[in-house]
């Protein structure tokens, strides 16, 4: 007697929080077809995408499609009757879809199993992926740190050819730190994109850190948002974080804290000091009124004097 054999049965249903558009575009990644080809599946009835299948290998089947976001199952194939009629499916509505077919929109046949890879391969130079919150964060931490790496290399060899040239230091200062900014744009708008990718958006909606007020919340939503679980329109979800992404978002995560104390800190020592300034400013401007108000006063009980002592001399009255 041989083994059970299993199909994969799909009948249009999709995972929970799945577009129609994204299982769509995934089905059509993974059979390496078109969508049009693809909209076949979707008519509400059963389909046989995969026939004749060990227990191991439909879980395999049925693995890489619930990546692709699409609610497939397994069922036992029916046992094959030997007998000169023609035998049938249980249910007559059934389509096999594993058999080669005449039809243009047929589906093609892949292997399934290894043309969606569990997760999504990882490049920062590139706009293609897509990347969680802690990953974000650890990526922007070497970005980060990495600038200012080289922004010390910048000016120190600028400092270096200005004492010989001051010109030509700052000509080769302006030059590199102006290659340096496109360089850190470039590779930290890469990095957003594959974030907004983890969470279903578009590319595109990076540019909103343009806009005033929206760019003081837009990138508190990268940080915070969670990512789709599984796979959407830009691919599989990202690997699982390492320890080294989970330390280095940590120090992100404590550094943000750091800054904004040694920024309210500043900031207070500012303000502090303005006041102090404006308080002895006050002083001074009330010291100088109160010595001319003195310089005042003496100068008019002078004149009082002066006029009584006028008053006081005696008049010679003139000879009658």
């Amino acid at each position: 007697m041989s083994d059970s054999r299993f199909k994969i049965v799909f009948d249009g249903a999709l995972l929970p929080g799945v577009e129609c558009t994204t299982a769509k575009l995934n089905l059509a990644e993974l059979f390496k077809s078109d969508v049009e080809a693809i909209e076949k599946l979707f008519t509400g009835r059963p389909v046989a995408l995969k026939r004749d299948l060990s227990r191991p290998d439909a879980e395999t089947y049925l693995s890489a499609l619930k990546n692709a976001g699409v609610d497939a199952r397994i069922e036992a194939e029916q046992p094959v009757a030997f007998s000169l009629a023609e035998t049938h499916e249980t249910s007559s509505s059934a389509s096999d879809f594993s058999h080669t077919s005449a039809s243009p929109y047929a589906p093609p046949r892949a292997a399934v199993g290894d043309d969606l890879p569990e997760y999504s391969s990882l490049n920062v130079f590139t706009i293609h992926g897509r990347i969680g919150r802690l990953r974000y964060l650890a990526w922007m931490l070497v970005l980060s740190v990495a600038m200012l790496v080289a922004s010390g290399i910048i000016a120190t060899a600028s400092f270096a050819v200005a004492t010989a040239s001051p010109t030509l230091g700052i000509i080769l200062g302006s030059l590199l730190g102006f290659a340096l900014f496109i360089v850190l744009t470039v590779v930290s708008v890469q990095i957003g994109v594959q974030r907004l990718h983890d969470l279903g958006w578009s590319g595109w909606l990076y540019l909103l850190n343009l806009v005033p007020l929206v760019n003081s919340i837009f990138p508190l939503l990268l940080l915070v948002l969670p990512g789709n679980p599984g796979a959407n329109q830009y691919g599989a979800p990202p690997p699982r974080n390492s320890t080294a992404v989970k330390v280095l978002a940590s120090l992100w995560l404590a550094f943000i804290p750091l800054m904004l104390i040694l920024v309210l800190s500043l900031g207070m020592n500012g303000y502090l000091d303005q006041l102090e300034a404006n308080v002895g400013s006050s002083y001074e401007s009330s010291s100088v009124t109160s010595d001319d108000a003195i310089d005042q006063d003496v100068t008019v009980d002078e004149d009082d004097a002066q006029s009584a002592d006028e008053a006081a001399e005696p008049v010679d009255s003139p000879e009658q």
